[in-house]
């Protein structure tokens, strides 16, 4: 099979997995761990921090707007008898990045498990970020990367004293990367390179370059690093489609907590450990993407460019 066979067959097999193999009733005992989700006023992040909260894990909903993260505490308070803790961030804002990174730090020493949820999906052109990169990149790549190295401190902590030596980062990718076109560096800011097609597929891929390069980068320090296809999931995400790609999501969508699945069996699993720095598939299943997301040279300069976009922050 050519390999754009294969990668249109794998699209389509993460459209319409198999049922999950893995239950969230599989989940450990979480007490003691403490954990960041992204992107929890709604959708997989806040269904994530429910299913986190109910393993009595100690759950921070890192958000934007504190009016919809407070109502999305009150809601799962209401669902768990368990508080989440509002942690401020704008991943469009490299500078609030950096804040709510020294905020958790101020408070918590260890962190265990950090799931970069957040993300916007083609949102309009013109949107961008505080420093002027591509809204989608700024906030799905950059704005996670940032916050993860200002974060290794903690995370390097926890590997020392958990019981199983690691902590773990589950970075949002999608089915997207499969069909990703070679990554053209003039649409990570604003540039007349810039469209609809180029945004969606390539910064699904870039994540997943990110969590692969990652993963040897922070082996040393016995940081496990995963990109994870949520599936094709009935969230907000799709509110910037045009009419009739929302309708062709909602046909091929499914409910709502499959797409936590993944991420969390790649968090708190003790089997997820020996799939470090692969693309993980709907639901809960090690997979692969293209070639691209192997290649060193892609993941090296990819890391330089985020490196040089953050110096002066």
């Amino acid at each position: 099979m050519s390999s754009t066979m294969t990668n249109l067959y794998r699209t389509v097999r993460a459209i319409w997995p198999p049922e999950p193999k893995f239950s969230t009733d599989q989940i450990p005992d979480l007490t003691g761990r403490v954990t960041i989700v992204t992107g929890t006023n709604t959708g997989v992040g806040k269904e994530t921090a429910k299913v986190l909260l109910q393993h009595n894990a100690k759950v921070y909903l890192a958000a934007r707007t504190r009016a919809k993260a407070e109502a999305a505490i009150k809601d799962l308070k209401d669902a768990t008898g368990r508080d989440a803790i509002f942690l401020e961030l704008d991943l469009a804002n490299l500078a609030s990045v950096r804040k709510a990174a020294e905020e958790f730090l101020s408070k918590e020493r260890e962190l265990h498990i950090l799931f970069n949820n957040a993300g916007v999906m083609v949102p309009p052109i013109e949107q961008l970020t505080a420093e002027g990169y591509d809204l989608q990149f700024g906030t799905n790549v950059l704005g996670h990367w940032y916050f993860t190295q200002l974060l290794l401190s903690a995370l390097q902590a926890d590997a020392k004293s958990s019981p199983d030596g690691y902590a773990r980062i589950a970075t949002a990718s999608s089915h997207g990367a499969h069909v990703a076109g070679p990554i053209d560096w003039n649409t990570l800011r604003d540039h007349p390179s810039l469209h609809y097609r180029m945004r969606l597929t390539e910064m699904q891929k870039l994540n997943a370059v990110v969590a692969h390069e990652s993963s040897k980068r922070y082996k040393d320090m016995s940081i496990l690093c995963f990109a994870c296809d949520p599936g094709a999931i009935k969230t907000e995400l799709k509110r910037n489609a045009s009419p009739l790609q929302q309708k062709f999501t909602d046909f091929t969508s499914h409910e709502l907590w499959y797409g936590t699945l993944t991420q969390l069996w790649v968090g708190t699993m003790e089997e997820a450990i020996q799939y470090n720095g692969e693309f993980i598939i709907p639901y809960a299943r090690p997979g692969k993407t293209q070639a691209q997301m192997y290649d060193p040279e892609i993941g090296k300069r990819l890391w330089l460019y985020m490196e040089e976009a953050v110096k002066t922050k």
